[in-house]
């Protein structure tokens, strides 16, 4: 099954569209070096300004990642590695209308918000497994 995520990079105060630009392309490259089904600028969810030639305007610091359901924790972790030693306060991560935010907190608290963020997506087991598994008759 195919997940898809958004992830926005969180520029600092002085981050500009240019830089926000380049290190999207980075983190794109990284993504796609992974099993992913597809990488995609973002869009922004403002309206395009008058006199736009374009239907759609691309956001400064986007992506729009699909992948399996498995390789979505390791993409995430990935993301959040990467984010170490970048000039940004930290990405945002949005599925199905559910938002978290990787930045200043430990390795083991981005971690934790990973798991419970995909956990709480995930498909519970078809009827009848776990009365199997319960050991009763």
């Amino acid at each position: 099954m195919h997940q898809t995520v958004r992830l926005d990079l969180l520029g600092l105060a002085d981050s500009d569209d240019d830089e926000l630009l380049r290190l999207r392309g980075q983190l794109r490259r990284l993504l796609a070096d992974v099993d992913v089904v597809d990488v995609q600028f973002g869009r922004s969810a403002g309206g395009v300004p008058s006199g736009a030639k374009s239907g759609e305007l691309i956001a400064a610091g986007s992506l729009v990642v699909t992948a399996t359901s498995f390789i979505l924790r390791r993409l995430l972790l990935l993301a959040d590695t990467w984010l170490k030693n970048r000039p940004v306060r930290g990405i945002r991560v949005e599925r199905e209308g559910h938002v978290i935010e990787l930045t200043d907190a430990t390795t083991t608290e981005r971690a934790r918000l990973i798991d419970e963020f995909l956990a709480h997506h995930e498909v519970p087991p078809r009827g009848g497994s776990e009365e199997r598994s319960s050991g009763r008759p």
